[in-house]
């Protein structure tokens, strides 16, 4: 009888659960999406229940549609949309709020007073992040602040916070487990990535109690089992990890410079800094990268907020795309040199700008503006904010000489090259387009031994295509000045 290692990717949106065979190879994989939900401007919501039900459905069809038994499945890893919030009643599991999603903006004023007062240095130099409502503090604050009794019901040890991994480990472990991993930990604004543990003066300034905050662990751990009326079986999890942290370790960028970037909703790109806190002068992010055997691996991040969310707004707000797949021939025909930019600030902008207020706007359309050319821009946009990534590692000091990329997007060989033309960076794809879940995925295979260390784990990894820049460094420049102009031009109208 074989073993296996299932592997939960819970994204922004939709859940996937992907069942390996214990030498890595995928056996199966099943996918739901679920519903978003917008109440105000700026406001990103998701029914916890509906991120459980999904998990739990494709967890239980990979296994049916396999023929496996829980069993035989030797570990669970969980990788997960990380920074949204979520608040639920320590007894019964029942959560206070919906999740408040990581693209979320309603604490953007908050931020800003705090900013105000002086505090943002002391945040960086403590968790390594900026002060911005895409981290997990500042929306917690607000779940206490607003939801009836919340506080009052936390200061009496009442209630559990958690980002995602959190909440699906408290939900399979039967509420016996309430604990994450440093990854998810070090993006919520009140874990000290120096001293690894949670910052008692971050806590008070953003007042939040202590007897909320789930235990840090490990990347690779025990994290407790999953319970048999679940799956059908009792199944040890043993590691959890930020989703792009986890495509990190699935990208095998395991030796301080090696860079990865994700394109999912939002884009990420991440370099292994090491056992560095490298501090950027950029406005890009420190983060822990992953921690095995109580070890910790920082690395630098930037994050841009709108990838593959532009094609799904293309798709279902302005329907002049039936399937997301459809994009790339559509935009094929349109060359650089089309005069339609997109600042795609629909929840203002990431990296390295950090401006909550910006808002989307489309610049150069003309008479022959059609579907065909918006696509191309917004898929250019994705481009080009990679490009401001790369630009503020070059100016951190970090030499960048390939990309490692993953996520939805990749199935595009026509945005990778774009993307390698417009960054000027050769592009690499992996064997599996997967990275994120075979992250979490290839944790859950060393903790329990399957791999000796990191580098036989590492191993795994092989190149799919190479996609090498085929534009004139004269036209590059003169096409990314363009794109700076729009975004100023953007930033400038909210000011």
């Amino acid at each position: 009888m074989s073993d296996y290692i299932l592997a939960i990717d819970q994204g922004t949106t939709s859940s996937r659960a992907i069942l390996y065979t214990i030498d890595m190879e995928v056996v199966t994989s099943a996918q739901e999406e679920f519903q978003q939900h917008f109440p105000k401007n700026g406001w990103v919501e998701h029914d916890p229940e509906d991120i459980w039900q999904t998990v739990l459905r494709t967890c239980r069809s990979v296994l049916a549609r396999s023929n496996v038994s829980a069993s035989s499945v030797k570990a669970i890893g969980i990788t997960n949309q990380r920074e949204t919030t979520l608040v639920w009643d320590r007894r019964t599991g029942e959560p206070v709020y919906n999740a408040i999603v990581w693209q979320d903006r309603r604490s953007s004023v908050f931020c800003q007073q705090l900013k105000d007062d002086g505090l943002e240095q002391r945040f960086q130099d403590k968790t390594g992040l900026l002060l911005d409502p895409y981290f997990s503090g500042t929306k917690l604050n607000w779940i206490l602040n607003n939801v009836k009794n919340a506080r009052e019901r936390a200061e009496r040890g009442e209630l559990c916070f958690g980002t995602v991994d959190s909440y699906l480990l408290w939900r399979l472990s039967g509420g016996k487990v309430h604990a994450t991993d440093a990854s998810n930990a070090s993006r919520t604004l009140l874990f000290n990535i120096h001293d690894q543990c949670w910052d008692s003066e971050l806590m008070e300034l953003l007042e939040i109690p202590l007897s909320m905050m789930p235990d840090v662990r490990d990347s690779a751990d025990d994290y407790g089992v999953c319970d048999a009326k679940w799956l059908g079986a009792e199944i040890p999890v043993c590691s959890m990890i930020g989703d792009q942290q986890s495509a990190l370790v699935g990208q095998a960028c395991l030796e301080p410079g090696m860079l990865k970037s994700t394109y999912g909703t939002g884009c990420f790109a991440m370099v292994n800094t090491g056992d560095q806190a490298i501090i950027s002068q950029h406005r890009l992010l420190t983060t822990v990268a992953y921690r095995i055997g109580g070890q910790t691996t920082y690395a630098i991040e930037g994050s841009i907020f709108m990838a593959g969310a532009i094609i799904q707004w293309l798709r279902d707000g302005v329907g002049i795309l039936k399937d997301a797949a459809d994009s790339e021939s559509l935009a094929r025909s349109v060359t650089h040199e089309q005069s339609e930019i997109m600042v795609p600030a629909f929840t203002g902008l990431g990296a390295p700008y950090w401006d909550p207020d910006a808002r989307a706007a489309i610049f150069g359309m003309t008479r022959d503006t059609g579907a065909a050319q918006l696509v191309a821009a917004a898929i250019r946009s994705v481009a080009f904010q990679t490009e401001d990534l790369l630009q503020a590692m070059v100016q951190d000091g970090i030499e960048v000489k390939s990309l490692r990329v993953d996520g939805g997007m990749v199935k595009n060989r026509w945005f990778l090259q774009v993307l390698a033309d417009l960054t000027g960076i050769p592009t690499v794809t992996s064997h599996t387009a997967e990275t994120t879940a075979k992250g979490a995925a290839l944790l859950a295979g060393l903790q329990i031994g399957r791999f000796r260390d990191l580098q036989e784990l590492g191993s795994v990894w092989k190149i799919a295509e190479n996609y090498t820049p085929s534009l004139p460094k004269a036209n590059r420049e003169t096409y990314y000045s363009r794109w700076l102009d729009a975004v100023a031009r953007v930033r400038r109208e909210e000011a």
